[in-house]
């Protein structure tokens, strides 16, 4: 019998540190069942993110094509990352984390200048640009609560 063929695109979602992209978990598994090379993804990712400060967490969403050629679009850094290097919070064990109880423990804070200056950054995103930045300042203001950071005045 035949092996079943791919018949059309698939999607991979994956958050790399910028410029530290390797074949281990979780690029290998995640492309590797897809049947791509992970080196060649990782030489071409560390290559595009390497005018980005190493380590920071940048999305990239690959397409895998049924040749098992592929191609991918890097994002901004995650809200979350934003948020918290915004407000001088240490990750935890590697992890973005805020405060233990968000919603009631404050773990930092940050300024509604520094909002603005997230939803800015966020806006430049082509899936994000068609919202308004009001929109987009009161999500960051939703995300940074909802970790434990208080947005002051």
């Amino acid at each position: 019998m035949a092996r079943n063929v791919l018949s059309k695109d698939q999607f991979v979602k994956l958050i790399v540190g910028a410029g530290q992209a390797s074949p281990s978990p979780p690029v290998g598994p995640a492309l590797g069942s897809k049947g791509v090379k992970s080196m060649d993804f990782c030489k071409e990712f560390n290559a595009r993110t390497a005018h980005i400060n190493t380590g920071v967490p940048i999305p990239a969403r690959v397409t895998v094509r049924p040749d098992r050629s592929f191609s991918f679009e890097l994002r901004t850094p995650t809200t979350t990352y934003l948020l918290l290097n915004a407000a001088n919070v240490e990750p935890r064990k590697n992890r973005l984390r805020g405060a233990m109880n968000p919603g009631h423990d404050v773990c930092g804070k940050i300024s509604l200048k520094h909002v603005y200056e997230i939803a800015k950054l966020k806006q430049t995103e082509t899936r994000l640009s068609g919202l308004s930045l009001e929109g987009l300042c009161k999500s960051v203001m939703s995300q940074a609560k909802s970790i434990g950071i208080q947005v002051v005045p």
